[in-house]
């Protein structure tokens, strides 16, 4: 062991000599193990390097979150000799502090998955929750239970949170009560909190937090997502701005959004990636309001990086692709590894500063401000940042004393901090946090979602009119299905035949799908629907209509033993279905909607909407199919234009056919896919939609009618084109009339109809 320690020193001493030779030495693997876990290295093990600890869901990494390489080879944070980093389970903190009541089991501790029951004295009334279980990122489920008894105060006992102490307990108007945290734990929310005269208490309520304890990604989404979704709020178009609308807060106000990722050497490289993932995706569902805010996008170290800068929305249109663009081709080579957080405050106040100049205090007024910083708060220059968000603070409420008018102008400023990195100095950050109404402060997990929190923040129940939303990526079990929220899969069962087709919800009461998956002589009572909204998977039909010159046989003596011209049909459902991320309307062409989708500003028409939607000879369209209980996307390319003539000939190829007149086969009311970059269709992929996403939008161009052959084999659906195949499908906007007549019907009642356009 001597030797051992010798060496260690040696190796050190080496070290510090080659760096005055502009030589630096590694860091080891030695002793930096842990078990039950594992973990990751930022940049190997060369100097700078970050060592991030992971474990297994319920656990943490202990004593250390990390470790540095620092110059000499040696880790800041070096193993311990009598404590070896390990996984260990995580903790709750202590629930004994109820007043009034009985909490059982008594245990000096609690883990994960410990369970924990509540009970009041004789004379106290229980609020809260009676049972609550310790979960894996060191919560409480439930809420805080409370014992207490109508004593008449003007506001109701606030409780003590899990882990907490409280001085006071007089509840009447203008009482204070106190808050501190026992033993290792720290304090989130507010530590005094104020009975005002309208009973409720001033602040949020309190929590004692561990080191390991995190927020979910649905308590993120819940939280920020309910106040600022409120923001979100859209009024009649004004003349100054970019994209048609912006979003409105009044009728004369403005959102001007700052958003700040730090990018220092603190922070792991991945999460400044999610961090930008979360942030487009953020911006991107914001547009899905037919809003545009005003941005200001910075990245920081020891200096700030002006992305996307909020001065160019007062001086020309920004279209919504740019930003993303900018966002996602940032880098910066070699990160400073210092960190000025007092710098960005600072650029943002100036640039409030300069659009309270240029549009005047009485229009600077009705702007509302969101900050919103990615940080590990550990600022080592430029000195604290609160004095600086003191001035910002001023500016927005206009320097105004008199306390009632100050909290109303508090709703005009929210500044949201997300803790991100392994190290995160909690107590500096929670006090550069402002605003009115749920959390500020959220601390997120290494290995947390920041894209899908952010594409969840907004209520689905406030963009219910809005077609074709969906999710761009695969992150939980239900990912499959909020990415094609508007599938469904169509049975018919009718004189012993079972045809299976895919269908598109176009509207909370109609599925779209082809005409030939029923039968002669189907009714209603022979199709079933499902489609999962939440309600029951299975869906009952009320009717269905096949187009009127839909006729399989019509061309027999012709020689085309089927012939598929207008095979749609439309199926009205029973009850609506209930609207969610999991099941949503497509959008169709020649619909408001879709134009609105499409960002087609004015009076827009069909032909707008299909020049926008069809550009090239060869124009890159998707469909599903169905493999197991999942569906699974496939990639085509419909042959428009001077190279439609080459993809349909080989119609006449088809089994059945025995035309030489290629228009007895295929009209123009088909588009045509296939080729050595295509997939084909395989037989139950009929009905499904063809379509295009545009942005975060998704618009149905046609619907899979019939193919020259069938290459499928069972369990590979995801089959390209070979030699001669081709698939053929219905173009919807050569179908508008059959369409129009039943989804934009507001002759009836039943249903609300669709907005379609003219020619």
């Amino acid at each position: 062991m001597g030797f051992s320690v010798h060496w260690s020193w040696l190796t050190a001493f080496s070290c510090l000599l080659c760096m005055g030779g502009e030589v630096r030495c590694d860091c080891t693997e030695e002793k930096i193990q842990i078990e039950g876990g594992h973990y990751t290295l930022t940049k190997q093990l060369t100097v700078g390097s970050m060592l991030i600890y992971q474990c297994p869901k319920g656990y943490y990494p202990h004593p250390y979150l990390s470790r540095h390489c620092q110059a000499d080879g040696t880790w800041r944070k070096p193993p311990k000799r009598f404590d070896p980093q390990r996984c260990k389970l995580v903790e709750c903190p202590d629930p004994f502090v109820l007043e009034y009541g009985n909490v059982s089991p008594p245990q000096e501790r609690y883990f994960v998955d410990n369970e924990t029951t509540y009970e009041c004295y004789s004379g106290y009334t229980m609020r809260g929750s009676s049972k609550r279980v310790c979960l894996p990122n060191g919560k409480w489920s439930g809420s805080t239970p409370i014992c207490s008894r109508d004593s008449g105060d003007n506001c109701a006992d606030p409780g003590i949170p899990a882990g907490a102490s409280r001085t006071g307990n007089i509840f009447e108007i203008d009482d204070t009560v106190k808050y501190s945290c026992n033993g290792n734990l720290f304090l989130v929310g507010s530590k005094e909190r104020v009975c005002q005269e309208n009973g409720q208490w001033s602040g949020k309520e309190p929590a004692c937090y561990y080191r390991h304890t995190y927020d979910t990604s649905l308590e993120v989404s819940e939280a920020f997502g309910s106040a600022i979704k409120d923001s979100l709020t859209t009024f009649e178009p004004l003349d100054d701005t970019q994209e048609g609308r912006i979003i409105r807060i009044s009728k004369n106000g403005t959102l001007d959004i700052y958003i700040a990722v730090d990018i220092s050497a603190s922070i792991n490289e991945t999460q400044v990636d999610k961090a930008k993932d979360a942030i487009t995706t953020l911006i991107s569902k914001i547009s899905t309001f037919d809003v545009s805010p005003n941005y200001e996008i910075i990245f920081f170290s020891s200096e700030v990086f002006e992305v996307v800068k909020i001065l160019d929305f007062f001086d020309e249109k920004i279209v919504l692709s740019t930003i993303i663009d900018k966002i996602k081709n940032f880098e910066v080579e070699g990160r400073n590894t210092g960190t000025d957080l007092n710098l960005l405050f600072t650029k943002f106040l100036e640039r409030m500063s300069i659009i309270k100049l240029r549009v005047g205090e009485k229009v600077f007024k009705e702007h509302r401000h969101v900050l919103m910083i990615f940080s590990d708060g550990a600022y080592n220059m430029g000195g604290s940042p609160e004095p600086t968000v003191a001035k910002i603070k001023n500016m927005v409420y206009m320097n105004q004393t008199d306390e009632d008018k100050t909290e109303s102008r508090e709703d005009y400023l929210d500044i949201y901090i997300f803790a991100i990195g392994t190290e995160i100095f909690d107590e500096d950050l929670q006090r550069l946090t402002a605003g009115t109404g749920g959390s500020h402060y959220f601390r997120i997990k290494e290995n947390t979602n920041l894209q899908e929190i952010f594409d969840s923040i907004i209520d689905e129940e406030e963009v219910k009119g809005l077609c074709g939303l969906h999710k761009d990526y695969k992150a939980t079990e239900d990912s499959n299905r909020k990415m094609y929220p508007w599938w469904a899969l169509v049975t018919v069962q009718y004189e012993g035949r079972l045809e299976n087709c895919l269908g598109s919800l176009v509207t909370p009461k109609f599925i779209l799908t082809a005409a030939h998956c029923f039968k002669f002589g189907a009714l209603p009572e022979h199709v079933t629907v499902e489609l999962d909204d939440g309600q029951g998977r299975v869906k009952k039909v009320k009717t269905f209509k096949l187009h009127p010159n839909y006729n399989i046989t019509a061309k027999v003596k012709k020689g085309v033993a089927e012939f598929y011209d207008y095979d749609v049909a439309l199926i009205q459902l029973v009850d609506d279905v209930k609207i969610s991320s999991v099941a949503r309307p497509i959008c169709i062409p020649c619909t408001q909607e879709t134009s609105n989708a499409l960002k087609l500003v004015g009076i827009s028409t069909c032909k707008q909407q299909e020049q926008v939607l069809f550009k090239t000879h060869l124009e890159r369209l998707n469909f599903l199919t169905k493999t197991g209980s999942i569906v699974a996307e496939k990639e085509a390319h419909a042959n428009l234009g001077e190279t439609r003539g080459e993809c349909i000939k080989h119609a006449l190829e088809a089994p059945g056919i025995t035309t030489r007149t290629l228009t007895d086969v295929v009209t123009d009311n088909f588009l045509c896919t296939g080729g050595s970059r295509d997939h084909i269709a395989c037989q139950g992929d009929s009905g499904g939609a063809v379509f295009k996403n545009y942005e975060l939008r998704t618009i149905q161009v046609a619907l899979v009618s019939w193919g020259i052959t069938d290459l499928c084999k069972p369990g590979d659906r995801m089959v390209g084109s070979k030699g001669n195949s081709r698939d053929f499908h219905i173009n919807l906007f050569r179908v508008q009339p059959f369409l129009k007549s039943i989804l934009g019907n507001d002759a009836q009642n039943d249903y609300t109809p669709l907005q379609f356009l003219s020619d």
